[in-house]
């Protein structure tokens, strides 16, 4: 019952701070310095980690499936299956899991030091929302870094794929290739690209509202960030099944 009435709070606050953040967005000023600087902390440093995670994942999923698939004849659908696995679920998810490790963490620890330190306090003094100055340029930062970052990890990913096919299985790249850019349609790629502008939020929004809810001094900042990676997780693998079957349905009305 606790914890069900935890995540209740949780749903509750975040959406609330979304709501505030989303209509604050629209007044002035914008701090665009500060979106870059996000944008370099969530992006571009998060960038190896994303790349090794993708070209990993791609390698050991070629290497599975090529190793099963052998014994049945079936080693020549290894690109089908792996691309198709990459682009529609796994580079998606596993780049927002990656994303919400590192930059949730950081995010959460961030905002709540400053929380502890009563510098939040300060800005609300000097008349400035804590809202527009901290929360959106993150938000912000994630919704443009996060799709980007999975757009290289896909690509990555099927490199990774490709590699393993050649070098273990026996594939001829550009047979590889002909059958990935056969497989792949404009459909499965916005399907699995468009789950990630949610998967933004749900880091962002999250790591923002346990930062700004520290509770028990600096002995708190560990427990709300290690609470904001978990939550924010659960969040990514529980509404990856909401918003396949979200665009599955809008894949079926529109053909």
């Amino acid at each position: 019952m606790n914890s069900y009435l935890s995540f209740l709070q949780v749903f509750g606050g975040a959406s609330l701070l979304l709501y505030q953040s989303f209509h604050e967005s629209f007044r002035r000023p914008l701090y665009f310095k500060l979106i870059l600087e996000q944008i370099y902390m969530v992006g571009v440093k998060s960038l190896p980690l994303v790349l090794i995670t993708a070209l990993s994942t791609g390698m050991v999923m070629a290497l599975q499936f090529g190793l099963g698939l052998e014994k049945f004849g079936g080693k020549l659908y290894v690109p089908k299956i792996v691309s198709l696995s990459i682009i529609r679920e796994m580079g998606p998810v596993f780049t927002s899991l990656m994303l919400a490790a590192r930059v949730g963490a950081g995010i959460t620890s961030e905002i709540g030091s400053m929380m502890v330190t009563q510098q939040i306090d300060a800005i609300r003094a000097l008349g400035t929302s804590p809202i527009k100055k901290i929360v959106i340029p993150r938000i912000l930062a994630c919704l443009i870094a996060l799709p980007l970052l999975c757009a290289f990890a896909n690509a990555i990913g099927v490199y990774g794929g490709m590699y393993v096919g050649y070098n273990d299985l026996g594939l001829d790249p550009q047979f590889y290739m002909q059958k990935v850019f056969q497989t792949i349609t404009l459909a499965d790629y916005m399907s699995g690209f468009g789950k990630t502008f949610f998967f933004a939020l749900f880091i962002a929004v999250i790591s923002c509202y346990f930062g700004l809810n520290i509770k028990g001094g600096t002995k708190g900042v560990g427990t709300a960030t290690t609470k904001s990676v978990v939550t924010a997780s659960i969040f990514i693998l529980v509404g990856d099944y909401f918003l396949t079957k979200f665009f599955w349905i809008i894949e079926q009305w529109l053909s």
